[in-house]
């Protein structure tokens, strides 16, 4: 199993980018993933970064005079 829907792959390719199959089949995974636009914007941010900023930046305290 590739991990790969290829009947989708190609029909979005073909229909809505408008390819010929050869520049489809042309094209490497992520050349269609680009085209496709799904690497537009910042990923989510994960939980272990998220962790780590609290460590980096921790909530001021009433002790701390905030």
């Amino acid at each position: 199993m590739s991990g790969f829907d290829w009947p989708s792959l190609l029909r979005a390719g073909v229909q809505a980018l408008g390819l010929r199959p050869a520049e489809f089949w042309a094209l490497t995974p992520a050349e269609l993933q680009l085209m496709l636009g799904e690497d537009r914007g910042a990923r989510p941010m994960g939980r272990a970064r998220l962790e780590e900023l609290i460590a980096a930046f921790p909530d001021a305290t009433q002790e701390d005079g905030a």
